[in-house]
């Protein structure tokens, strides 16, 4: 897999290498052109046209299919992945990383941040640092209680029971789906800038126990992001895709998938470009989170028993306890025992108190032996409603973070009876095989045939507060079931139809999606209508909801939009404010980028001024050093605009300085008398003066080579070298 990644990483650094050409753009082809050692295969003559025009264009050279990428969305980290010469192959993001941590912030200044830089600052700012977001989506206040105490930011409830993210920073309050959108925003981003191509479309992964609420909020945060969400697959499913990408052979596997706040667990029969999903099952209160909140429980506890103070009260303390129980826990992965230390963690009126400890991974097997048994009962149930039995498996492969928890890899292997296969990337395997189903639905791959299945039976409310079931769990996706049913009472003239999923008997024990009324039936007695419910279920697994009476041929349809917790006002709301705030972010950074390019022209043009010293002419020295202290002052401005034009304006001058010293009648120079040579070049010039003006002129266009192309390429000709 590396050195896959590595030569595909080298084919998008060539595609994305800007080639100088003087072209029509009224070219098109249906597949990327890559530079390579493989000859490239057009499906016709007329596939690739390059022709000279009249005007002077010059433009990357790219003849590129909109790219689809496949996302990880994960409750720590998440990750990108697209099809880059026939593999599916990482995306680095902006930092060089090859995840990015699921963490938003807000500054005191109204800033936000995103990933790896909101992640290191998140101890000084607790209350306005978002992770774990991914707990939230889709859910409703009830249902996050525990969830919500273990966070140092503020979760509430809105009027409608739905969960929201107090930043006081801004004074706002976010949705969970909002805070998801803006790490999906970075993702693609730096997809964009990786693939030097604009994304717009994705396969997004959730948790394969993923109810209808949740993987609705999930595509309303790509939405908000701007990204067309184009299928949305199961975690374990996609891994399943990228192990068995280039396998003929037909095997039945295992796919226990732990991550930071979720577990799945999906049996599949893979091989030969099908991917059948025979059963899953799941817990999504369960993942590397529930870890680490037992070392962070452990330490407040004894700190509490020897100091007499509780640290879980302060947002400060809880956010440094969890960072170091994140940290204790991967490194007694590798080791037997870890140190911990947190000095200056609280402070009294007798002085700062430290934590100093140690912690064995004995104890912290300990501490985390219920959790650990929780496991079982996953893997047991897929098994089971699979009909297979754990002789029958030829394969365990392991995903996500957690794994690496050689507790985790012991109990699976003392479950299965089978080492676990190793050779996948835990943290990556999900993002690469979401890129291969992204890969499918662009046509970029073929001859895969992907098999899904509902997690969770889906059903309606009948008489006496009971579930009955239309379509049961790991039924094939997509699906299509319906039911006929009748009035409870005599005349009876309309019905309210309750859409349940979930697994229990009674109405109360399974999860509400929505509900919705059949108005206008004829009175009759009871029993006497017939009302067909009619349950389709498409490929991302959402669920829609329609009911006709057989008598009258009056239909009600429902797509179940109560699933999420967003009405469409809102989303739409909260995409025109992505766009906003997008819009935003661009102009700041512009702003940034171009007072760093000023700064840097600004200290390179003086420093070569100084080494010139007298071999610059003295009005042109004047006019440098006048257009230079323009930009010094736009820079002092801030206005960007003002500085880009200052800057175009010394660049101008700086051109002409190197003009009047090569048309100096008899400069400085080992031959002060000669003259232009045969092809008209001054050769009169010392050589370190020629590579000094080289650099400063290379310097300038390097910061704005697009306006200075022309001036840049006539001052080589001129002779430079």
């Amino acid at each position: 897999m590396a050195s896959s990644s590595a030569a595909a990483a080298a084919a998008a650094q060539v595609h994305a290498t800007p080639f100088l050409f003087n072209y029509k753009k009224n070219f098109s082809s249906s597949k990327s052109l890559f530079f390579s050692s493989h000859p490239t295969r057009f499906s016709s003559p007329k596939s690739l046209r390059i022709q000279r025009g009249n005007g002077r264009s010059y433009a990357p050279f790219r003849v590129v299919n909109e790219k689809v990428v496949g996302i990880d969305l994960g409750t720590t980290n998440s990750a990108v992945a697209a099809m880059e010469g026939g593999k599916p192959t990482i995306v680095t993001n902006a930092e060089g990383q090859r995840t990015t941590p699921s963490v938003v912030a807000y500054t005191k200044a109204g800033d936000r941040l995103v990933g790896q830089i909101a992640k290191r600052q998140a101890v000084v700012n607790p209350e306005n640092t978002f992770f774990s977001v991914k707990r939230f989506i889709g859910r409703k206040m009830a249902e996050v209680s525990d969830e919500s105490k273990q966070v140092s930011y503020r979760v509430v409830r809105d009027d409608n029971g739905n969960v929201k993210l107090d930043c006081p920073a801004i004074g706002k309050q976010f949705a969970a789906e909002e805070i998801s959108a803006q790490v999906l925003r970075k993702l693609v981003d730096d997809a964009s800038k990786f693939l030097n191509d604009k994304v717009t479309k994705a396969v997004v992964t959730v948790p394969a126990y993923f109810n209808d609420s949740q993987r609705t909020a999930t595509k309303d945060a790509g939405r908000i992001a701007g990204l067309e969400v184009l299928r949305i697959i199961n975690e374990p499913t996609a891994a399943s895709l990228a192990y068995g990408f280039e396998k003929k052979n037909n095997e039945t596997i295992l796919v226990f998938d732990l991550g930071g706040g979720t577990f799945d667990v999906s049996v599949l029969e893979v091989g030969d470009g099908v991917f059948e999903v025979l059963s899953t099952s799941g817990d999504t209160h369960l993942g590397g989170d529930d870890f680490d909140k037992r070392i962070v429980d452990w330490l407040a506890a004894d700190f509490k028993k020897n100091e007499g103070i509780d640290l879980l009260k302060d947002k400060q303390a809880l956010q440094r306890l969890t960072e170091t129980a994140e940290k204790a826990k991967m490194e007694l992965s590798s080791l037997t025992q870890t140190n911990i230390s947190l000095p200056f963690i609280t402070a009294t009126a007798e002085g700062p108190k430290h934590i100093e400890t140690t912690i064995t991974r004995a104890k912290f097997e300990e501490l985390c032996s219920d959790l650990l048994d929780r496991l079982r009962t996953p893997v047991d149930n897929s098994l089971r409603d699979a009909k297979l039995a754990f002789t029958d498996l030829d394969e365990v492969i392991l995903v996500g973070g957690s794994t690496r928890i050689p507790a985790v890899q012991q109990l699976v292997k003392k479950l299965t009876g089978k080492d676990p296969n190793v050779t996948v990337n835990p943290d990556e395997v999900v993002a690469l095989g979401a890129a291969v189903q992204a890969g499918v639905l662009s046509g970029d791959v073929s001859d895969i045939v992907l098999l899904d299945v509902t997690p969770l039976s889906i059903g309606l409310e009948t008489l006496g507060g009971v579930m009955t079931k239309i379509i049961p769990r790991n039924t094939t996706l997509p699906t299509s079931k319906s039911e006929v049913f009748s009035t409870a009472a005599d005349g009876q003239t309309s019905v309210e139809i309750n859409v349940l999923q979930g697994e229990r008997e009674f109405v109360r024990d399974n999860k509400s999606l929505g509900s919705f009324r059949l108005d206008g039936i004829p009175p009759a007695p009871r029993g006497v209508p017939q009302i067909e419910v009619k349950f389709d279920i498409d490929a991302n697994g959402i669920l829609s909801v329609s009911a006709v009476d057989k008598g009258t041929g009056k239909k009600q349809d429902i797509t179940i939009t109560g699933a999420s917790t967003l009405p469409s006002d809102e989303v739409a709301r909260m995409v025109n404010e992505a766009e906003k705030f997008a819009k935003e972010d661009k102009e700041k950074r512009d702003a940034i980028d171009t007072k760093n390019q000023a700064e840097s022209v600004v200290y390179q043009t003086e420093k070569q001024l100084k080494e010139l010293g007298d071999k610059v002419p003295a009005a042109v020295k004047e006019k440098v050093e006048s257009k230079l202290g323009e930009l010094k002052e736009a820079i002092s401005g801030g206005s960007t605009q003002v500085m880009k034009d200052a800057m175009a304006a010394l660049n101008q001058e700086v051109m002409q300085l190197g003009q009047s010293l090569y048309n100096q009648p008899g400069g400085p120079g080992p031959t002060p008398s000669a003259g232009p040579d045969a092809a008209g070049r001054l050769t009169h010039l010392p050589k370190d003066l020629k590579v000094m003006l080289l650099m400063l002129i290379l310097l300038i266009v390097s910061e704005n080579y697009k306006q200075n192309l022309r001036l840049y390429c006539r001052v080589l000709v001129a002779g430079v070298f």
